[in-house]
């Protein structure tokens, strides 16, 4: 038997107000109508509410429906507008389900046109359709008052798989840099939803110093040291024996020190933010640093971190020997804790997330689900799934998904 329902796009736009959508749809109850998909944003106050609906009645009903759907609208002040759609059109929107669906994050401090512009056309090139865009931030005031959380964040949901991911991360690292954005794109899964545990690196990540450095100006070997500290970084040479050239120039310095430094450590911005937010949702949260252990404990009590995972300095006679006890923590040994930390926790690598700036953060960041360069050197950026370089470690929030009302006490 031929199927002789009628299928209509319905638009409704006004001033919204409480109750709108419920008088509208009670005139659907009354008649009986299926809905086959339903979509509402509200901007500034003004609703736009869309619904496909089937209508299963005889044609001479249908007039009825629309009609007191005309009528209601009108008493509650919304503009409607009807639109019949073919029977083969919703068998091809139907057939489109099942898509890939992404996430595209777009993170600055003033947000405007040319951003979505860039980003917007690079989803067109790669034959992407955005479904929906979202703002994950607070409403922004109109004075030019700044204060620590002065960011705008959107969202934009896409369907279908990229035509040329690489071009893609490519295109939008150009991006970043020309219009002063952060950008990141993943895939839109039930990871993305779950993430559990984030590991982030201490030194230029959770830290706006390197440790090493502060310890070196106080030993007198800040330039030979800060030397080769940046080369490691770089990648050039192997971070073993980086680091145990750099902590053999601080044989002699007193232990004193350490806490000197620990006491006036510069944290980034937003990390407070961050752990705070992370500790209340539920998150585990770890230190997997190069650095020290001693200088990661003492972040541990300050934000409330769950585990650390450094370099044991070792002292003698209250003094640095130049020497270091037990194994280095390296880029392989930072991917192997994140590993064990996924298993004593018993989640998936998929719901880890790995935070750093460095080229021995790249194995544990390749490693997690959500790896993020931040404020990386630009061997890390390019190879890292995600980089944060603009703005605050809270940002790392916006990616997992989090808005501003859930962040804000």
């Amino acid at each position: 038997m031929t199927d002789q329902s009628e299928l209509i796009l319905i638009n409704l736009q006004g001033t919204d107000r409480p109750g709108l959508t419920s008088q509208i749809s009670k005139v659907l109850s009354a008649h009986k109508v299926e809905i086959l998909d339903i979509g509402q944003s509200v901007i500034h106050n003004d609703l736009s509410l869309g619904l496909l609906i089937r209508m299963t009645d005889k044609a001479e009903d249908s007039s009825s429906i629309l009609k007191d759907l005309l009528f209601t609208a009108y008493n509650i002040g919304l503009t409607i507008k009807f639109r019949p759609i073919p029977r083969e059109d919703y068998d091809v929107w139907v057939s489109q389900q099942g898509k890939a669906r992404n996430i595209i994050t777009l993170m600055a401090h003033k947000l405007d046109g040319r951003h979505i512009a860039e980003v917007t056309r690079i989803v067109c090139e790669q034959g992407l359709n955005i479904d929906k865009i979202v703002r994950l931030t607070g409403r922004r005031p109109l004075n030019d008052a700044k204060d620590a959380n002065d960011l705008s964040v959107v969202e934009f949901s896409v369907r279908g798989t990229p035509a040329d991911k690489n071009k893609l991360k490519t295109d939008f690292i150009e991006i970043s840099k020309q219009c002063d954005v952060d950008i990141a794109f993943q895939a839109d899964n039930i990871f993305r939803r779950n993430r559990r545990l984030v590991c982030l690196d201490m030194d230029s990540t959770i830290i706006q110093t390197e440790v090493i450095d502060e310890l070196a100006r106080r030993a007198g070997v800040y330039d030979e040291v800060a030397a080769i500290t940046a080369s490691a970084m770089r990648g050039e040479i192997d971070f073993k024996q980086s680091f145990e050239r750099r902590i053999a120039l601080l044989k002699g310095l007193d232990v004193s020190v350490m806490k000197e430094i620990a006491d006036s450590l510069p944290l980034t911005d937003g990390a407070e933010r961050l752990f705070k937010t992370l500790k209340k949702s539920g998150y585990k949260t770890a230190i997997l640093s190069g650095g020290f252990t001693y200088f990661g404990n003492y972040l541990k009590q300050k934000l409330d971190i769950d585990y650390v995972f450094a370099n044991e300095l070792e002292v003698k006679d209250g003094k640095l020997t130049g020497r270091h006890v037990g194994d280095i923590v390296d880029g392989a040994k930072k991917a192997e804790l994140l590993k064990l930390l996924a298993f004593k926790e018993d989640i998936h690598l998929q719901q880890c997330i790995a935070v750093g700036d460095g080229a021995n953060d790249l194995p544990m960041i390749q490693e997690a689900g959500l790896g993020i360069a931040f404020h990386a050197k630009p061997k890390v950026k390019a190879t890292a799934q995600h980089a944060i370089s603009l703005n605050g470690l809270d940002t790392i929030l916006y990616l997992i998904g989090f808005h501003d009302r859930e962040i804000n006490d």
